[in-house]
């Protein structure tokens, strides 16, 4: 193996653009239709890889699973000058498909400012490195471009994680920058102009509303996409199996995959305690404080898969899902524990056998 293979192996998280590297070269190559300025690719090939489909003999696997038309929106909005904000509940795959969308549009991902009540202006425009500037004075040399910069001189995609987290006045920055298409340097005496291909894909989740509200003038520079939780049970059991088994394909975890019936669980489970309500709709539960997420599912059996390789048999036992669903229900608080407990005893300790073991295993660590 090669020297550069090892390196990439060695990554723990590895970008979009090197973890499918395989489908997105195989669509490179049998794409006949017509690509945008900038991209990589033609809007119809970035489609199947998010939604999957082949390209040859070269299976593209689904990166989003979900209502198709909001991708078909996406993608074309990110072929005109507008830019997109993804908005949704934690847990939507927001993130996950902002870099998909990125890795197949521009090959690159990373060009990623990550919202936070921490995150200045400089983080959105430019900054300098200190010490060449008291030495020689404003000099390209001594610019540090942000990650918007550098897409727009390359033509690329930038990404704006969690942009709702930021200050109103971080946020506003990027109010000159969508619409003029400019970042003005006036200590240098020039403007970095945007490249055709250019464009931002930001997020905001739903849970952050009233954190820093964006104003209207910004929203009215992105085209708005609301991404909702999976639509029924099933769908979200496919969402956290096809996760689940690629996460611990690429931590190599030595146990069995979750069991049909463990995911049915934990996923019924999530739904029940997000919804407020049992799956039949007849009887109202009470909701913990913390977010009851598809990624907190997947998350959960991920660990529980990691427990039960390196403390038990390799196979996911009650004992190991239980520990997974305390984690994420009971956020320290006493309140959630208590959500808990009348859910194990109101609910699932009326479900029956099949269900008997998992209860004993709750109620035991939730004690």
């Amino acid at each position: 193996m090669a020297a550069g293979q090892e390196q990439l192996q060695d990554i723990m998280r590895q970008p979009a653009e090197i973890l499918f590297r395989h489908e997105l070269e195989a669509l490179r190559e049998e794409d006949s239709g017509n690509i945008p300025a900038g991209w990589q690719m033609s809007p119809q090939s970035v489609l199947k890889f998010i939604v999957g489909g082949k390209a040859g003999p070269t299976e593209i696997t689904p990166k989003y699973i979900g209502n198709k038309r909001l991708i078909e929106m996406a993608v074309a909005t990110l072929v005109t000058d507008r830019a997109l904000l993804l908005i949704g509940e934690p847990g939507t795959a927001k993130s996950w498909l902002s870099e998909n969308l990125a890795a197949a549009i521009y090959g690159k991902s990373g060009l990623v400012v990550q919202g936070t009540a921490g995150t200045s202006e400089e983080h959105v425009r430019y900054s300098w490195n200190y010490a060449m500037l008291l030495a020689q004075g404003p000099t390209p040399e001594a610019l540090v471009q942000s990650p918007i910069m550098r897409a727009m001189e390359a033509g690329g995609i930038a990404r704006f994680e969690e942009i709702s987290r930021c200050a109103s006045e971080v946020q506003d920055a990027l109010i000159s920058i969508l619409s003029e298409k400019t970042i003005s340097v006036p200590e240098l005496g020039k403007e970095m102009n945007a490249r055709k291909g250019f464009s931002i894909i930001a997020t905001a989740n739903t849970r952050d509303r009233g954190v820093n509200e964006m104003s209207t003038a910004l929203k009215r520079r992105f085209n708005i996409i609301v991404l909702p939780a999976p639509a029924d049970l099933s769908t979200e059991i496919e969402i956290v199996k096809k996760r689940v088994s690629e996460i611990a394909s690429s931590y190599d975890l030595q146990a069995a995959a979750p069991a049909d019936e463990a995911l049915l669980k934990v996923v019924t489970i999530f739904r029940e305690l997000r919804s407020g309500m049992t799956l039949d709709k007849k009887e109202k539960v009470k909701s913990p404080a913390g977010v009851i997420s598809t990624a907190e599912a997947i998350s959960l059996l991920t660990n529980s898969m990691a427990l039960a390789a390196s403390f038990g048999s390799g196979e996911l036992t009650d004992e190991d899902l239980a520990a997974g669903l305390q984690g994420a229900i009971v956020k320290d608080d006493d309140k959630d524990r208590l959500v808990w407990k009348e859910y194990l005893d109101n609910i699932m300790k009326k479900r029956g056998a099949q269900w008997r073991g998992l209860y004993n295993a709750c109620k035991e660590i939730n004690q």
